[in-house]
């Protein structure tokens, strides 16, 4: 069972659609026996960094995710604001994020005097880092995913970098590292790309 957390923020409806039209038997919750009970974990997020904290904690969530996550290694999915809201810390607030990816979250910035419309919306290319990467089998190259985003991740370990794509400059899109899977964009959004991305999700993903 694939359990996706419930903190009121994020397209939960859109991503259970997803999950359930790949096979996946779905919960929606924000229960403690039903998250320690699940298989696997969505964080999904539509919104402001802090805000998104807050109701993590007004609901009790962070040390139960906290223990799921880093001591019983439960296979995550983090989408757009549920991946930013897996590390360290972002410019858009002053809470501290999870920490379970060691990367930060910056907004996006012109180079070279060049304008650059933010957010960033649309429908984009991610390039994998790497060949092999196990959470792109099967999705047809280019691989373009639709993002709505004004910040963005950045990592000082290029190993956990999965997949980047260009907007005004590089930057990093999907990040991995264990049982934590991170994509800047959205699945749930991105038709038969995303529907991949949840299948090998959902079938195959255990660890990076």
């Amino acid at each position: 069972m694939i359990a996706i957390v419930d903190y009121d923020m994020g397209n939960v409806g859109s991503v259970r659609n997803m999950l359930e039209r790949v096979g996946a038997k779905v919960a929606v919750s924000r229960s403690p026996q039903v998250l320690r009970a699940a298989d696997k974990l969505v964080l999904p997020g539509v919104g402001a960094f802090d805000e998104a904290i807050d109701n993590l904690q007004r609901f009790e969530l962070t040390g139960l995710l906290d223990e799921l996550v880093r001591l019983r290694a439960k296979p995550i999915l983090g989408v757009c604001l549920g991946a930013q809201l897996m590390t360290r810390s972002s410019e858009e607030g002053m809470q501290p994020g999870f920490g379970w990816l060691d990367a930060r979250i910056v907004r996006f910035h012109p180079e070279g005097g060049r304008s650059l419309r933010i957010p960033h919306m649309g429908w984009n290319v991610v390039v994998p880092t790497r060949p092999g990467i196990g959470i792109f089998e099967g999705v047809a190259a280019p691989m373009r995913f639709y993002f709505v985003h004004s910040y963005h991740m950045v990592t000082a370990s290029p190993e956990i970098a999965l997949g980047v794509t260009e907007y005004g400059y590089e930057f990093t899109s999907v990040l991995g590292a264990r049982n934590v899977l991170a994509t800047q964009f959205h699945p749930e959004k991105s038709h038969r790309y995303g529907l991949q991305i949840f299948r090998n999700f959902v079938e195959r993903f255990v660890s990076c």
